[in-house]
């Protein structure tokens, strides 16, 4: 327990003065947009890409850990979908509880992985996040165009919208660069590595300063229902899925860990700009982010046993 805590602590410190910095205006309103922008599409990009480029793949059971993590997101649409009349939430608030049980916190991830097993486990959590992103942003973008106010986008735009995902592209080069043995070109290769290692201590702080503590207040029955499921019961799935694929430790570690953070702050983004309630998914990050810092450590200690 007590190091997964001190790996989990420093995150989630990063986080609450991103809240801070933004509360005591130490830094401009106007920084925190263009510093997410940049995250989003320069900094993350860099650090999934080169630590896929160098990563020993064939040494790390990613094969049964991407089935365990799809396995677990399915189950949960599956649940859901079936609950969704006994819910009883509207559809744009359903699209929000959707997408607060299933996305997941890249940042967090990352970081705890890093912390906690290095660059191997940094190296299982950027698989993670190529196998789990583009499903559950396709997942959200079906439940938005089914159940949201705006109706349906085009599905035709639909896996354009993933391919540019920048997160996706990173992956997808990483890989193909590890896979083909080209490995970092020179130059481009440690130019990458400087920017990916701004990308988690200034992704985790615009995490932290975007924070909407008055939408998590207002949330209600539907906060409570996506916190439990999100920070309780996918955990509790993946676990089985984990025991069900046979997900040697610390790739079932990482895979409890990713199915465990809290929402994803582009989740309200999406939410916003397909008719999902954006205010109550914003009340959904918080109080997952906030609640995150002791449920994570409990459920990785108790549910895989911890790092040895």
């Amino acid at each position: 327990m007590a190091t997964v805590v001190l790996a989990i602590l420093p995150v989630f410190a990063l986080i609450f003065l991103g809240t801070g910095l933004r509360r005591w205006r130490l830094l401009s309103d106007a920084f925190w947009e263009p510093a997410v922008r940049l995250t989003y599409f320069v900094l993350f990009p860099a650090l999934l890409a080169t630590t896929l480029a160098s990563a020993d793949l064939e040494g790390l059971d990613v094969g049964r850990m991407a089935a365990a993590l799809v396995t677990a997101v399915v189950v949960m649409t599956i649940a859901l979908l079936a609950a969704r009349r006994a819910l009883g939430f509207d559809g744009p608030v359903f699209t929000s509880v959707f997408q607060g049980s299933v996305r997941l916190n890249t940042y967090v991830g990352l970081s705890v992985a890093l912390s906690v097993y290095g660059v191997d486990g940094l190296a299982a959590a950027a698989v993670a996040v190529a196998v789990v992103v583009p499903l559950v942003n396709l997942l959200s973008v079906a439940a938005l165009a089914r159940f949201a106010a705006n109706g349906a986008p085009s599905w035709r735009q639909v896996p354009g919208q993933i391919a540019r995902n920048p997160l996706i592209a990173a992956c997808a080069l990483g890989i193909v660069l590890n896979l083909t043995g080209l490995g970092l070109p020179p130059v481009i290769g440690p130019l990458l590595e400087i920017l990916g290692r701004a990308a988690l201590p200034l992704g985790l702080l615009a995490v932290g300063a975007n924070l909407d503590f008055a939408a998590a207040l207002a949330g209600g029955r539907a906060v409570a229902t996506a916190v439990g499921l999100k920070l309780v019961v996918l955990p509790l799935i993946t676990v089985a899925a984990c025991w069900v694929w046979q997900v040697e430790a610390m790739a079932a570690f990482v895979a409890v860990l990713f199915n465990g953070t809290p929402a994803a702050p582009s989740s309200y983004i999406l939410a916003r700009q397909l008719g999902g309630d954006a205010r109550l998914m914003a009340g959904i990050i918080t109080v997952q982010t906030a609640l995150a810092v002791v449920t994570l450590p409990l459920l990785l200690t108790v549910l895989t046993g911890g790092p040895p």
